[in-house]
């Protein structure tokens, strides 16, 4: 595969098959048994597309775009903006109907074709705190369960 494949190929797995939610992407792209290293996804095809209806269950609207794509080999990394409307639960918090917009960084690495490894961080915290974690009273709770 070229450089120009991987990135069209990883561009298409992040902004359609996740973004859009277009499972026929992932399934084009992603293999089956690939190893995922991102917490709380599952591996492989069944993972990404966990990971995409959640994210669209959870935002109205969602769209994940690419911002930033640099290929080394036979790996690719973006950087990546997501936007939505908080409309489900997002980590234990309910929708507000705000928008919000999240940085991720993704990495995936091909063979024959197919994305076999990913990594990924989004922006847990910049995610909550538009959701309304608000970490003084968390802090707070804390110490006076402590003190208690």
């Amino acid at each position: 595969m070229t450089t120009v494949d991987i990135a069209d190929r990883f561009r298409r797995i992040v902004e359609e098959g996740i973004g859009r939610g277009d499972e026929s992407v992932l399934e084009a792209y992603i293999a089956v048994d690939g190893i995922e290293h991102q917490r709380g996804n599952g591996p492989g095809l069944e993972g990404a597309k966990a990971v995409a209806k959640y994210l669209h269950r959870s935002m109205s609207d969602f769209s994940l775009t690419v911002e930033d794509i640099v290929v080394d080999g036979d790996k690719v990394w973006t950087r990546n903006r997501a936007r939505g409307i908080s409309s489900g639960s997002v980590m234990g918090f309910g929708p507000t109907g705000k928008p919000v917009e999240v940085d991720v960084i993704d990495i995936g690495r091909f063979e024959d074709g197919m994305c076999v490894e990913h990594w990924g961080i989004a922006d847990q915290l910049g995610l909550l705190l538009q959701v309304g974690f608000d970490p003084r009273a968390a802090a707070m709770a804390r110490a006076g369960t402590a003190a208690g």
